[in-house]
């Protein structure tokens, strides 16, 4: 028994290295193209027609200021055309029609799209509108964004090199300091955008559009094939597609696009759930593509990571459920050597540490404060292990689920609040029942380590207890908070 546990922590926490220690390479390119910009081409770059696309589905408390915001971005009306992809079943619809209406009277070419019924769900939504789409190159927002004014005369003339298929800006946070939530949901993403996406693309590695906040040039869509709704991450998908017909993507660190981040911890749990068993759908689809073409192997081998770097929370899970066992061999008085081994471990730690810290110093003039939640960030991860393991394993056995959207509340500052509006998800899902049950078996962990006098295993155990602690009970308080 005691060579299975080893055995099986062991593989879990090689797993975890692979991908933890993945955070030097990035770091290593990353300052090694640190000094490197993206500059648009010299010239004068034409005007061309601009369709911006608008999915929304049930979003009544953020479309209106979206629509808003999208006719004040800085160009030709008559080279701008504004598509609002609407397949809402509630209010959300009167509010579009009103909303419509009103800048179509101002002499807005837009239009308010409807479908009989959400079939590809986004995918479907996006392909709908380019049926009609007038525009050349097309733009696309999703309902909690708030574009910038000048967002097409910055993205747009990266264009002019005809290989340019789509040009991907970095997001930013409308409420990144609205709570603990946001604050490491913030820490993370800017991971992704500072490093992951800015260092993929100067290094010559594929990128992925984000789903918004982006432009596409439209025979690019068309020459990969166009949205394909066979996974829950269209974006990813087509990205890959597209790159691998030779497809250029451009990534702008410095040109930001805010919006709003979940505020209530059941959104976010659904929002990270599609993005998980997405990816996991999406590399089953892509990878043999990536494998089979004649890019060089350094290529393959970042998509690879990339594609399959969601793979690490079922060996998270692993390695909660095994820490405590664990104990109890160690105390068995055997392994010394096995156990010397599992130190090197640790390094993984540190990669991803570091990998953070230059994502925040790299944009963020407070960094030593937003760093300081990288502990919280780390014992948030373990804490979804359960909720994002679930996603991995329907990805990997094809099980196809609806595109459930993330819902938001236009919540920005202190004085806002989500609680007594619609769409709060108010129904307890199974897994938080899993995740207060590993809460409290990862406190027995603490105890026995405290009692076998195994401090080194402290730190780790408390980050599983107080991650799964906190998205168990914060689930629990948010599906039962007062409306």
């Amino acid at each position: 028994m005691d060579e299975i546990v080893l055995v099986s922590y062991f593989i879990s926490l090689s797993i975890l290295f692979i991908f933890g220690c993945h955070g030097f390479i990035m770091i290593y390119y990353y300052r090694k193209h640190r000094d490197e910009k993206h500059e648009a081409p010299a010239g004068k770059f034409m005007e061309p027609m601009v369709t911006i696309q608008l999915p929304l589905y049930n979003e009544l408390y953020v479309i209106e200021r979206l629509i808003n915001y999208v006719c004040e971005i800085e160009y030709p009306k008559d080279k701008l055309e504004i598509q609002v992809l609407d397949d809402s079943t509630d209010e959300t619809v009167e509010i579009v029609a009103r909303a419509v209406a009103q800048k179509a009277a101002e002499g807005y070419d837009i239009v308010h799209i409807r479908r009989a019924n959400r079939e590809g769900f986004k995918a479907g939504a996006l392909k709908e509108g380019l049926k009609t789409a007038k525009g050349e190159f097309v733009a696309i927002f999703d309902a909690d964004f708030i574009p910038q004014k000048d967002f097409l005369r910055k993205t747009l003339p990266f264009f002019a090199e005809n290989k340019v298929g789509m040009v991907q800006t970095r997001w930013e946070h409308l409420n990144g300091d609205y709570s603990i939530l946001t604050k490491t949901q913030a820490l993370a993403l800017d991971g992704h955008f500072v490093i992951e996406q800015n260092v993929r693309n100067k290094a010559g590695f594929f990128i992925n559009f984000n789903g918004t906040g982006g432009v596409w040039r439209k025979s690019c869509i068309f020459d990969a094939g166009n949205w394909h709704a066979d996974t829950l991450t269209e974006d990813l998908d087509l990205s890959y597609r597209a790159q691998l017909k030779g497809w250029q993507f451009v990534f702008l660190r410095d040109i930001i696009s805010p919006a709003e981040l979940p505020s209530e911890i059941n959104a976010l749990k659904s929002q990270q759930f599609r993005w998980t068993k997405g990816a996991v759908e999406t590399s089953k689809k892509i990878l043999p593509l990536v494998w089979k073409s004649k890019l060089p192997l350094r290529v393959k081998m970042q998509s690879t990571f990339h594609l399959t770097n969601n793979l690490v929370f079922p060996f998270i899970l692993l390695a909660a459920i095994l820490n405590v066992p664990l104990i109890f061999v160690k105390n068995s008085g055997s392994h010394e050597a096995y156990f010397a081994v599992m130190s090197l471990f640790v390094l993984a730690f540190i990669g991803s540490f570091m990998f953070y810290l230059y994502s925040q110093k790299d944009i963020r003039a407070d960094w030593r404060k937003k760093i300081v939640l990288f502990p919280l960030f780390m014992a948030g991860s373990m804490g979804f292990a359960v909720n994002n393991s679930r996603a991995v394993i329907e990805g990997l056995l094809s099980r196809k689920s609806e595109f459930v959207r993330t819902p938001k509340f236009k919540v920005v500052d202190q004085n806002d609040s989500w609680t007594e509006k619609k769409y709060v998800n108010r129904k307890l899902e199974t897994s938080v029942i899993v995740e207060l049950i590993m809460a409290i078996y990862c406190f027995i962990g603490i105890c026995s380590s405290l009692y076998f006098l195994e401090i080194a295993a402290l730190p780790f155990q408390f980050l599983f207890f107080i991650g799964f602690s906190f998205v168990s009970i914060t689930s629990i308080r948010h599906a039962f908070a007062k409306k």
